[in-house]
């Protein structure tokens, strides 16, 4: 039976796709890709040869009914983002909804994502988090840092190098400078680096070093706090 695929691609290290994900690329009908430049060098590493074509934020919606249709008339389609988890702070949710009301098999393949293996390496409590993806650029911004003040689980949020030291110093504003927070960088990369302290010290460092590659932040919540207060 014909179905939609989520294929989540490595977010580095091209070792870390799965024999399953490579199985379902190699025998798809189509394969989706953020971006095909990008996903073309995944694919020419395995030897997959299988039709490519771009599904990213700026098409997706005139896109859907399409992928759907052939999705329909037999073709197996795979999406992939630029690396991790397709639907992920990348694209992917309105093709998997649009293919639900339209009663077409959707199927997820585990694989890499970025946020785990931040939240895991950060010391913090990962019984309990929400992730936040990328905050607001402007309009919401400072609503969504308010009502993050009272959050009681761990919080985990994406950042470009271009704004995570302005990040950083907003979350203290909001949030205090003393919570403490980790901040990994480069995951799975040759200069992969985790730093941990709290929001004021980890602003401070990167005042003073030039952010490079792409980051995960991982906030205490409110709730650690209160039990630090209690047990001093």
């Amino acid at each position: 039976m014909s179905k939609l695929i989520l294929v989540p691609t490595p977010i580095g290290n091209l070792g870390d796709i799965t024999i399953r994900a490579l199985e379902v690329l190699k025998s798809a009908g189509l394969i989706l890709a953020e971006d095909t430049r990008t996903t073309k060098i995944l694919l020419v590493h395995y030897g997959i040869n299988a039709p490519l074509r771009s599904h990213h934020k700026f098409n997706e919606h005139r896109s859907l009914e399409a992928v759907c249709d052939g999705i329909e008339n037999g073709t197996v389609t795979a999406l992939v983002s630029d690396a991790g988890t397709p639907g992920i702070s990348d694209p992917g949710f309105l093709l998997v909804r649009r293919c639900i009301e339209r009663e077409i098999p959707v199927e997820s393949l585990p694989g890499p994502t970025a946020f785990v293996p931040a939240l895991v390496c950060s010391g913090l409590p990962s019984d309990r988090f929400c992730f936040e993806g990328f905050l607001p650029q402007k309009k919401g911004r400072q609503k969504r840092l308010s009502a993050l003040a009272t959050e009681e689980r761990t919080m985990i949020f994406y950042e470009s190098p271009f704004r995570v030291l302005k990040t950083l110093e907003q979350l203290a504003a909001a949030l205090g400078g003393d919570r403490r927070a980790s901040v990994s960088r480069e995951i799975t990369k040759k200069f992969e680096e985790t730093l941990r302290g709290t929001l004021s010290t980890l602003a401070g460092h990167f005042r003073d070093t030039p952010p490079r590659g792409e980051f995960v932040l991982v906030v205490a919540g409110t709730s650690l706090k209160d039990h630090s207060e209690d047990t001093d």
